[in-house]
């Protein structure tokens, strides 16, 4: 049964690159502490605000998109990770007031989520 994503509870079971699913989970949120090879980046890519636990989201093209920090209502970051290069690491901040910021693949900024989002596929 599909969950509102701040109500998923969090699965730390221990997982694998390959193991990430290409779509969103619906009943669970995958915790980025649960990503046997996750990066120091994503693991610290709430660290400036307020530590909130990451979740993993889905796959977009060869990116693994995470967020750190709820949906909406309150800052959060949005960390994409190359899966072919785990040093391969982009990030786009959403501040409370829906603003937000973010360098794609391509070194372009951008303002909206969804722009940002478009350079992962793209790239």
């Amino acid at each position: 049964m599909a969950l509102p994503a701040d109500q998923r509870p969090y699965d730390d079971t221990p997982i694998h690159t390959a193991e990430l699913p290409p779509t969103p989970t619906r009943d669970r949120n995958i915790s980025a502490e649960a990503w046997v090879e996750a990066p120091t980046a994503l693991l610290e890519s709430g660290d400036d605000i307020g530590k909130p636990r990451i979740a993993y989201k889905r796959r977009l093209g060869r990116w693994l998109l995470w967020r750190a920090g709820p949906a909406k209502g309150a800052d959060a970051r949005y960390t994409a990770i190359d899966s072919d290069d785990l040093t391969a690491v982009h990030s786009f901040r959403l501040f409370a007031d829906g603003t937000g910021e973010g360098e794609g693949p391509s070194g372009q900024t951008h303002e909206r989520f969804r722009s940002w989002k478009q350079d992962l596929n793209e790239s």
